[in-house]
């Protein structure tokens, strides 16, 4: 980077950091060759500051994700994305450097957000299908994202900045977000794992009693956050007339998925919230009404069900191959289909259902 380069929005993100820090030297790891002209890792940078307090850990600031240097876009509101992304996690005894696999883990956020085009805010979660850290022994497999507790939303020249922090979580914590809420979750859960440190080791948060009760009164009172699921395994084949009737239209769904899509059902349609399953090629939106039936529309399938029907395919939508009749006008199955997870170099690794 040359002396004349604009570094506005580094300068910001160096400043807003300092207030916890102040002369703390980070580890500052960089790329050689930017994303854009062909470089494999598409933030700019992250830093690490070793912090003391609640207990010994790293904490990760990424720069990229924000403009960092002159302003391009052209909304002014917010700096890129809006955010930048932070991740804390606990410092083993014997460390020295912070562990690679985190300083990668950050860096793949990005290419996902880059590629995708879909931006994390606070009360996300996301599904990694596997150990967060590759190969290790950990219950942690999904992430989840809250404002990060000491760094505050940022205003620079760019626009605004909020810092965002990753957060480990469980299979069990994951389906408690989706069918209440993230941060409701994170907040009972808090006295566990302060200032939303990353533990490995950690168990699941609903072994305690009192974090369960919590989650259960906030699904009864509340229902479920979650108003749009993404869905890997989605289809819709649509019913065909014949001499002797019409054959009933086949929705399909992933075992990996169906028991969570049961309980949405439940959390969504009965407190009179939609919910909207988004898969590669089909969008299903369901919702409450007095008649069961479905309508095909021209992006998407709107599917009305009855209380009853949402009581009956709730409780049937369990994570293993089956097919089941659900009580709507012209007929509909439901068809659940093996889930195959794979490694990155898509080999199986687990089969559900």
């Amino acid at each position: 980077m040359s002396e004349e380069a604009v570094t506005t929005g580094w300068d910001a993100i160096d400043e807003a950091v300092e207030q916890i820090y102040g002369e703390q030297e980070p580890k500052h790891y960089g790329t050689l060759i930017s994303y854009a002209l062909g470089g494999a890792d598409p933030l700019d940078g992250i830093s690490v500051y070793e912090a003391d307090e609640p207990l010994p850990h790293w904490h990760f600031v990424t720069y990229g994700f924000s403009e960092l240097y002159e302003k391009e876009s052209d909304y002014a509101e917010e700096s890129g994305y809006g955010f930048e992304l932070t991740f804390r996690l606990v410092k083993e005894g014997d460390e020295e450097e912070p562990p690679a696999w985190a300083l990668n883990l950050l860096q793949n956020m990005g290419r996902y957000v880059f590629n995708s085009g879909n931006v994390f805010r606070a009360g996300d979660y996301l599904d990694a299908n596997g150990p967060i850290c590759l190969g290790a022994d950990t219950e942690l497999t999904a992430l989840a994202f809250v404002a990060d507790p000491e760094l505050p939303t940022i205003d620079t020249a760019n626009g605004q900045v909020q810092f965002l922090q990753m957060v480990g979580i469980t299979n069990d914590e994951l389906e408690a977000m989706q069918t209440w809420n993230t941060l409701g979750v994170l907040s009972v859960g808090l006295p566990h794992m302060p200032s939303y440190i990353t533990d490995l080791n950690r168990g699941s948060l609903l072994v305690d009693e009192v974090i369960v009760t919590a989650v259960q009164m906030g699904m009864e009172q509340e229902g479920s956050n979650t108003g749009i699921l993404f869905v890997d395994q989605l289809d819709w084949t649509a019913g065909k007339k014949g001499w002797l009737g019409k054959s009933p239209s086949i929705l399909t769904i992933g075992a990996k998925q169906a028991e969570i899509i049961g309980k949405l059902l439940r959390g969504r349609l009965l407190k009179d919230k939609e919910l909207t399953l988004a898969g590669p090629n089909n969008r299903i939106i369901l919702e409450r009404g007095e008649q069961s039936n479905y309508t095909e529309e021209a992006d998407a399938v709107r599917i009305v069900l009855h209380d009853r029907a949402v009581e009956e395919m709730g409780k049937r939508l369990l994570p293993k191959q089956c097919e089941f009749e659900v009580p709507i006008k012209d007929g509909m199955t439901v068809r659940i289909v093996q889930t195959m997870i794979t490694d990155q170099e898509g080999h199986v690794v687990k089969t559900i259902g």
